[in-house]
């Protein structure tokens, strides 16, 4: 059977789509890693695995390239839903899509799917719902030590967990640094991604990312999301935000009945069959 694949990115943050009802593939961890290998694979900071239809809607699977499967992905979503778009399973302007993060309501903003805003749900600061360890609380400007470092976090969950950390300036050197240390702390049993936050003025912030299961990535969706959310919570920001990244800008939009709403570009990048050499490599 041929090992058809299609890749997208938003604003760098690239993903390979695998669609199982045009490829039937073991997508274990050690495929996973394969496939998304920058030297001995396609290349990807992750998988999107789908679509599956149950439930009278359409749902995805999402495949970090460390093997590991998250909740959601702002961008993965985008990507995802542009994909159904170019392969004819929507037609319609508006869908709403499933993940294991919870569902989420789509809009198409042109007619390609090139431009598209998501309503990724509600955020909490509740450390169980994120979790963080430790006594029941909102996690506000807390003080965490990482490589001997004392930082100031900030975590919650939209629908996926995030750490925020406020800084004066931000680089990838430092998101490097400290980005796995502190998505590896034992203060968060399912890991953590981490976003490190310079606020710019009232309706523009700067982040650099450290993803769980994929390390520095160029920009992400759900981190925009809740590098903004935080912000606005502590009163830095208005609630409509420019993600600036060093991919490029996400806009957030945060309601008062504390609904988050991203919208950003996608691009698709490239469609194609796997090599023979490749696909012997991914079935064994």
């Amino acid at each position: 059977m041929e090992f058809h694949f299609y890749k997208y990115h938003a604003l760098g943050n690239d993903y390979i789509v695998i669609d199982p009802n045009k490829t039937k593939v073991n997508l274990s961890e050690e495929n996973i890693r394969l496939i998304c290998h920058r030297n001995f694979g396609i290349g990807s900071d992750g998988i999107l695995y789908g679509p599956f239809f149950h439930d009278n809607s359409i749902h995805l699977r999402i495949l970090n390239p460390d093997g590991s499967e998250a909740e959601k992905s702002g961008n993965g979503i985008r990507m995802f839903s542009r994909y159904l778009v170019d392969a004819g399973y929507i037609t319609s302007k508006e869908f709403c899509l499933g993940t294991l993060g919870g569902k989420v309501h789509v809009e198409f903003l042109d007619g390609k799917g090139s431009q598209i805003r998501v309503d990724m749900g509600p955020v909490t600061f509740q450390s169980q719902q994120i979790p963080v360890a430790g006594p029941a609380r909102e996690v506000l400007n807390e003080e965490l030590v990482i490589n001997n470092r004392r930082i100031n976090i900030t975590c919650l969950s939209i629908g996926n967990p995030h750490c925020v950390v406020f800084c004066d300036e931000i680089s990838r050197e430092t998101a490097v640094e400290l980005g796995a240390a502190i998505e590896h702390h034992a203060d968060f049993p399912k890991r953590i991604n981490v976003q490190f936050l310079k606020v710019l003025d009232r309706n523009n912030i700067q982040i650099e990312i450290w993803e769980r299961g994929a390390g520095y990535t160029l920009s992400s969706g759900s981190s925009s999301c809740a590098a903004a959310s935080a912000a606005y919570k502590m009163g830095l920001v208005d609630n409509k935000i420019n993600v600036h990244m060093p991919g490029g800008t996400i806009r957030i939009d945060i309601q008062k009945d504390g609904q988050v709403f991203m919208t950003g570009s996608v691009t698709q990048v490239a469609k194609g069959l796997l090599s023979e050499d490749l696909w012997e490599q991914i079935i064994k």
